[in-house]
Formats: structure tokens, C-alpha cells, sequence
């Protein structure tokens, strides 16, 4: 039988303190490991199109939005549950990169709207096909109806938090 990082942590536990309740670990410390190993294998994909992995999160919120792709970074930061300023130095990089741009909200003057450029949106239709690829490869080791089951655990998780 296969022994993943998590097994060896429990079984340090178990040896330590026997009398821990550590059946937790089992599930928290392998969504926190999968997570972090999933970030991994998945920033390459953005980075060689020039784009960090939190940039290609506000790129795929613009497009999914649809037309005409902008969005106020109070609704980005907020769809992509950030603080103010990780989104502003976000904002900055694709400014600076040519994927987005701020103009003045013809409907508040105060604020202002992220707007993708077409070389944000080529960008991004071009990322979200090999990063879909990308997430059908690291999901090879769960069947179709395996992926269903875990995606609706994590959805019930999620909820409860």
C-alpha cells in the first residue's frame, strides 16, 4: 500500500501522542498538500504566457464576465476574495504588461474600471484551453464520477465555512 506525506504525519502523531485526536489531518492536511502541489503544476501554464498566476485569476474573471470585459476592482477583489491591496499590486502588474487598463467609471467618478485589452483577452482565450488541458492531466488519477463525488464534498465544505 502507498504512503502519501500526510500517512507519515498522522503515523509521527499517532507515535507522539497517541491520545490526539488527529483524524482531521487526514482531510485538512491533504487539501492544504493538494492545494499547494495543484498551484504548483498549474502556475507554470500562466507564467509562459507572461502572466502570474493572480493575474491569470483577474484575466479569467474579466472574460468570464463577458463583454465588454471590465469590471470595477472592488468587484474583482471581491469576486476573488483578495484584500484592496494584493488586487492593486495585481492591477498594476497586468497595467504595466498591457493585459489590462483603468479608465474613469462613466457612472461614478470616485472609482474607475478594469478594462482587459484585446491582448488580454487573446492572452487569457489562449491560456484557459491549455490550462483546462493542463487540470484534465493532474485529475487523471480520479474518474469522471470520482471527480463529481469530491467536487460536491468540497462544495458542502466550502458552504460550511
Amino acid at each position: 500500500m502507498r504512503i502519501d506525506k500526510v500517512d507519515e504525519i498522522l503515523a509521527q502523531w499517532r507515535r507522539e501522542q497517541p491520545e490526539l485526536n488527529t483524524e482531521t489531518i487526514a482531510v485538512v492536511g491533504r487539501i492544504l498538500l493538494s492545494a499547494e502541489m495543484l498551484k504548483a503544476r498549474i502556475q507554470p501554464v500562466f507564467e509562459s504566457y507572461g502572466v502570474s498566476f493572480g493575474g491569470g485569476d483577474v484575466l479569467a474573471s474579466l472574460r468570464r464576465n463577458g463583454p465588454p470585459y471590465e469590471l470595477s476592482p472592488t468587484q474583482l477583489y471581491r469576486e476573488l476574495m483578495l484584500t484592496s491591496g494584493t488586487m492593486t499590486n495585481r492591477l498594476d502588474r497586468l497595467e504595466r504588461d498591457g493585459f489590462i487598463i483603468r479608465r474613469p467609471n462613466p457612472d461614478d467618478r470616485r472609482s474607475a474600471l478594469v478594462c482587459m485589452t484585446p491582448k488580454g483577452l487573446a492572452t487569457i482565450n489562449t491560456i484557459m484551453h491549455e490550462h483546462m488541458e493542463n487540470e484534465q492531466d493532474l485529475l487523471h488519477a480520479l474518474s469522471a464520477e470520482d471527480q463529481q463525488q469530491l467536487a460536491g464534498l468540497l462544495s458542502r465544505l466550502i458552504l460550511s465555512l
